[in-house]
């Protein structure tokens, strides 16, 4: 079978011409190959060796950017259908390493082997390369003294490292940041951070779990100046320090690692089944039935009014140059008020807004051939030819000042006349926007 870099669904018409068996790879598969990376339902998975990736780590360390890296699973990568706000993480993350044997099964379907290197094993690696380099680390995250624990272990390991700074850091129930912004502990979150710029560390490992180290270090990175490679990575202190004890290497090798954790923590049945049967229909999923099916999607259409001339707010993508559309996204089998609530929510950071009216099935289109800036499409990792779309109408009764669109995937936003909305909008949305503008005017 024959891979192509930059591989895409909707030119395989022309690839096909040059040769027949890009067809079967293009039907077969949800994952695109391209350079060093494989995507797998959307994100975007470093497929380097062990050797390539400490090289790659070297490279941060000497240089002078900052650069932050993840160890996603097959749970969160599932857990990033609903949550976008760590797609764009994830996939905007300089390595993301595949800590999770069933990104190693799928990626066999397409005949690649993706190299899986676990969360728990970089950090050896790390610790290791920066006792031979000369190079700092601050153990931030665990339960306890967890983190001191760990630092510990790896300093008798290999000497001369040098230890910046360990502690537990926020306590899980204390803090709370979304989409950028601090619901509770921000405060200590900012003595957090001084504690860190004083130790002056070059490496920070954050083991905070999924998704609350990744967002943290996402948001908090360039206020440590210092830091030039942050990781999250998960439970790796559990591990290093025993709290937890690892499958052996035999199963670890044949990839029953999972089974072993279900013998040996029955309470984590539940994650054990979404990471290895749960991800895995999904996958099927995107593979044989996604491709010819339209997604469920619903548009929202959010008004105010002003000395009786109604307003429409519409967003501007980030990924494509002057893009302005109604705000939207994918319904995820909730019914369309509840779905378009959610997406207001997350796309104008308010929920001072009343649904109106509802209505389903009203335009159908399919994904244009355009790449993202960001590499990968939002709407892409579905793996759906086009989408369905219905409409949500809602009132807003908030102030301007109480809208903040999701940093992801809008950078503006603006509230236009309604009898203007269509020549606001970018070409490709105004065909769905008269019918909308058209429902919108029935009912209000």
């Amino acid at each position: 079978m024959i891979y192509l870099k930059h591989l895409n669904y909707f030119n395989y018409p022309k690839n096909l011409k040059q040769n027949p068996l890009v067809l079967p790879s293009v039907i077969l598969s949800p994952i695109i190959i391209y350079m060093k990376k494989i995507v797998i339902l959307g994100v975007k998975i470093t497929n380097l060796s062990k050797k390539q990736v400490i090289e790659k780590i070297d490279g941060f360390l000497a240089g002078q950017k900052q650069h932050y890296a993840v160890t996603p699973n097959p749970e969160i990568i599932l857990s990033t259908r609903r949550d976008e706000e760590l797609f764009f993480i994830l996939n905007n993350a300089d390595l993301v390493l595949a800590d999770g044997i069933g990104l190693k099964y799928v990626s066999w379907l397409m005949g690649k082997n993706l190299k899986r290197i676990t969360g728990t094993d970089t950090v050896y690696d790390i610790a290791d390369l920066a006792a031979k380099k000369g190079k700092s680390i601050f153990f931030l995250g665990g339960e306890g003294d967890t983190a001191q624990r760990a630092a510990e272990k790896l300093k008798t390991k290999y000497p001369g490292l040098k230890v910046a700074g360990a502690e537990e850091g926020l306590k899980k129930s204390s803090w709370k940041l979304e989409i950028g912004r601090w619901l509770a502990g921000q405060e200590e979150n900012e003595k957090l951070l001084q504690r860190i710029n004083q130790a002056k560390p070059d490496i920070l490992l954050v083991a905070f779990g999924c998704p609350l180290q990744e967002k943290w270090i996402y948001h908090n990175l360039k206020k440590m100046p210092s830091v030039k490679l942050a990781m999250g990575i998960g439970g790796a202190f559990d591990f290093i320090t025993r709290n937890v004890k690892r499958a052996p290497r035999f199963v670890r090798k044949v990839g029953l690692e999972w089974l072993w954790r279900l013998i040996k923590q029955p309470w984590r049945r539940k994650r054990i089944f979404n990471a290895v049967f749960v991800f895995t229909f999904i996958f099927l999923k995107y593979k044989f039935i996604h491709p010819f099916l339209y997604r469920p999607n619903v548009a929202c259409f959010l008004f105010k009014r002003e000395n009786d001339i109604a307003k429409v707010l519409i967003v501007k993508r980030r990924d494509q140059e002057d893009h302005w559309q109604l705000p939207q996204g994918g319904t995820d089998g909730e019914d369309l008020e509840t779905a378009g609530s959610r997406e207001l929510r997350e796309e104008t950071g308010t929920d001072k807004f009343k649904p109106v009216a509802v209505f389903k099935n009203l335009h159908k289109y399919h994904f244009e051939k355009r790449k993202s800036k960001f590499g990968v499409k939002t709407q892409f990792a579905g793996g759906y030819k086009g989408q369905r779309q219905g409409l949500l109408v809602a009132e807003f009764f908030g102030q301007d000042q109480d809208i903040k669109v999701n940093f992801w995937e809008h950078e503006d936003w603006q509230w236009v006349e309604a009898d203007k909305l269509i020549e606001a909008l970018h070409p490709c949305r105004r065909e769905a926007a008269e019918i909308f503008l058209e429902k919108f005017k029935e009912c209000c």
